[in-house]
């Protein structure tokens, strides 16, 4: 596994949907929810689900009325998420950090921490600018990640989880640049160890980072979209929209 791209191996294991097959689905539909009211989009918006994962955001931006392409890196999560596919709901396998040629979004969702997986800061760089590209003058991005203050006070750093008899065993750690979670497990007599790597991105960051591009318009904290208060929120949700 290329530890610069851990993500790709780890995401496209079986495992990585066991350990998280019970994820809240009530509460991301209530957030996509939430987010469309405060949005007021047009009924007929094209919608891109930047790094989608198995489809879920996608699905409900779907049913509430929209077109809306999914996207991910993974391409077992995006065989899953294919399930759910429409004439007007549809999935590819996509990096984020390259924009998709010929197309044009009146919106950009990147949601549940799915930002921040690389090493450096100029490929984040090269993600808002793929996202400023794709997205028309004025449409709205809107990127949802974890409150890496909370995150780093309140870190567990050992926890078992037993899942599908596989006992994943898990340690966190951080330094000033990324939080790590480590995961090891055997399974069939074979011992495996994974570590996900995400940046400590903090408000400033972003800020940074979207300036030549978006406009932020909002800031939020929870995913019933009340005030970001930096000691307490769980969330660092961030609306923005495209500059000219």
């Amino acid at each position: 596994m290329s530890e610069k791209d851990w993500f790709i191996d780890w995401f496209n294991t079986s495992y990585y949907h066991i350990l998280y097959q019970n994820r809240n689905e009530s509460e991301a539909k209530e957030f996509i929810i939430n987010l469309m009211n405060h949005l007021e989009l047009e009924s007929e918006s094209n919608i891109l689900d930047l790094a989608c994962g198995k489809g879920r955001h996608s699905k409900t931006l779907n049913e509430l009325g929209f077109e809306v392409l999914g996207v991910d890196l993974s391409e077992n999560s995006i065989i899953e998420a294919q399930k759910w596919s429409s004439d007007s709901l549809s999935f590819e396998v996509h990096d984020m950090r390259y924009k998709i040629e010929n197309r044009q979004f009146n919106a950009i969702f990147n949601l549940f921490t799915s930002f921040g997986y690389f090493d450096t800061f100029n490929e984040n760089q090269l993600v808002c600018e793929a996202m400023h590209q794709m997205l028309e003058v004025g449409g709205k991005l809107v990127i949802d990640f974890m409150n890496v203050f909370k995150v780093i006070s309140s870190l567990v750093r050992e926890e078992e989880k037993k899942i599908n008899e596989i006992n994943f065993k898990i340690s966190r750690n951080h330094d000033d640049s990324h939080i790590f979670k480590h995961i090891k497990f055997v399974d069939q007599g074979n011992d495996y160890h994974f570590t996900e790597r995400v940046q400590v991105l903090r408000l400033e960051d972003f800020q940074s980072l979207l300036e030549p591009y978006f406009i932020i318009e909002d800031v939020f904290g929870s995913l019933d979209l009340q005030p970001f208060i930096l000691e307490k929120s769980d969330r660092l949700i961030i609306i923005a929209s495209r500059k000219k």
